[in-house]
């Protein structure tokens, strides 16, 4: 049996792998479109990039996350530390062959895309095992608390992970410059140390708890904050199936989709944009960029750790309210010119998706029983991921025909679903008595 103390220095050590890859993989996408611009590729290939790598996410997430219940926990942790670290690895080496001209820049994205794939593929087996063993080590009146806290380290991983990514541009190394590639080396050296702690602090646990359970995590990207589901997940697993039709959740589902659609054009073309809008060369838009994204992120952790609380709103009007000021954000961020434009407009945006994702999350859950808690939570979730597989290249390829369009398109979708969701979506259901906690 281990000490209370031993317990608590896992949890942090499962809270640190959580928070970095999650801030890996934003601090590479806040300084790719830079990077593509200085490397002469389009657009269009850097929004491919992480589509590739969100798309293999969503498919082998599932997989893992079943296999993180059927055998140790700690192995799949291993997994997906070192899928990450590999990617980086790989990612920034060809980034680096690229700046240094000895292949061309459209060989360097090339490499660079096959990195990638290590990444979606591999890194999705860390967070279910992750969350399996802190539902291992709580009992039931603690999992609740415990896990939330664990998936907040995602919603973490999108502020620092912008935030942090300007100050890793490396300079010269020898006769090699490392350039804009630095924040993958870094990561890729915090990933491998994460790699040592867990193999070196983490019990070998061959034979799985019986009675947790991981869950699949959306793919942590830049907008992409924390919905809960995947803590609904783990506390439930699946008793009785839901389908995407379903009459309870399918207007919930269609929400989700476009509203994370929505997200997913607008954040990714967001780099682009500081640098056409201000006029920067490449090198000199990473702060600008990483100042607008974290602006973005806390406004959106604001709303749901602050404002939502505060106001009490039911899950409909979370929506409802939220499209509202999403559609308005978009637009003015469409519209400016300036830094402090870009800022305020993509943050009143980015607060209107925070109030979005939680009340798509909970109206979801709260439109079915107990019995199918895991199973919405599981639809949820790959209804965010999925928003990040074909959402950036929407966005970005919008964007090439006009600066303004992924921003102005976005923004009329949500005014047009706002009509739908008024229609369509229903005032929760307040749970029989003894069912609240479950469905929350």
């Amino acid at each position: 049996m281990r000490t209370p103390a031993a317990l608590n220095r896992e949890f942090v050590l499962l809270f640190m792998v959580m928070l970095t890859i999650a801030a890996g993989n934003t601090a590479l996408q806040s300084v790719l479109p830079a990077l593509g611009r200085s490397l002469g590729v389009r657009d269009n290939a850097v929004a491919a990039a992480f589509s590739v790598s969100a798309l293999l996410w969503v498919i082998a997430a599932p997989f893992w996350a079943a296999r993180s219940d059927k055998h140790g926990r700690r192995a799949m942790i291993l997994l997906g530390l070192g899928g990450f670290s590999l990617s980086l690895l790989l990612c920034g080496t060809f980034l680096t062959a690229g700046i240094n001209h000895w292949i061309g820049g459209t060989a360097a994205f090339v490499f660079f895309i096959a990195g990638r794939l290590i990444y979606g593929t591999f890194g999705a087996a860390a967070p279910p095992a992750v969350q399996a063993v802190v539902a291992g080590e709580t009992t039931r009146e603690e999992r609740t608390k415990a896990l939330t806290l664990l998936a907040s380290a995602f919603g973490l991983g999108t502020i620092l992970g912008p935030a942090i990514a300007p100050f890793l541009r490396l300079g010269e190394i020898g006769a090699v410059e490392i350039g804009l590639a630095g924040p993958a080396f870094v990561f890729a050296i915090f990933g491998m140390g994460m790699w040592l702690a867990v193999r070196s602090q983490l019990p070998d646990d061959r034979t799985p708890q019986p009675g947790t359970h991981g869950a699949s995590s959306a793919y942590p990207s830049i907008g992409g904050a924390p919905t809960g589901a995947s803590v609904a997940a783990a506390m439930q697993p699946d008793s009785e199936q839901v389908g995407y039709r379903d009459p309870r959740i399918r207007g919930w589902m269609l929400a989700g989709l476009v509203m994370g659609h929505a997200q997913a054009m607008t954040s990714q073309a967001i780099g682009f944009l500081v640098m056409d809008r201000l006029h920067l060369a490449p090198g000199l838009a990473i702060e600008p960029t990483g100042m607008v994204l974290m602006m973005g992120a806390g406004a959106s952790l604001l709303a749901q750790w602050g404002v939502i609380p505060l106001l009490g709103l039911n899950p409909r009007q979370l929506v409802l309210s939220g499209l509202v000021v999403a559609a308005i954000g978009l637009a003015l961020t469409g519209m400016a010119t300036s830094l402090y434009g870009i800022s305020v407009a993509y943050g009143l945006a980015s607060l209107g998706f925070g109030f979005t994702r939680p009340g798509f999350t909970a109206g979801s859950s709260l439109a079915v029983g107990p019995q199918a808690q895991g199973s919405v939570a599981g639809k949820v979730t790959s209804i965010n991921g999925a928003s990040f597989v074909f959402g950036p290249s929407i966005g970005v390829g919008l964007y090439e025909a006009s600066h303004a369009l992924p921003y102005l398109t976005a923004a009329t979708a949500l005014v047009v679903l706002f009509g739908y969701a008024w229609a369509a979506l229903q005032e929760p259901i307040p749970p029989r008595h003894g069912e609240g906690d479950r469905d929350a």
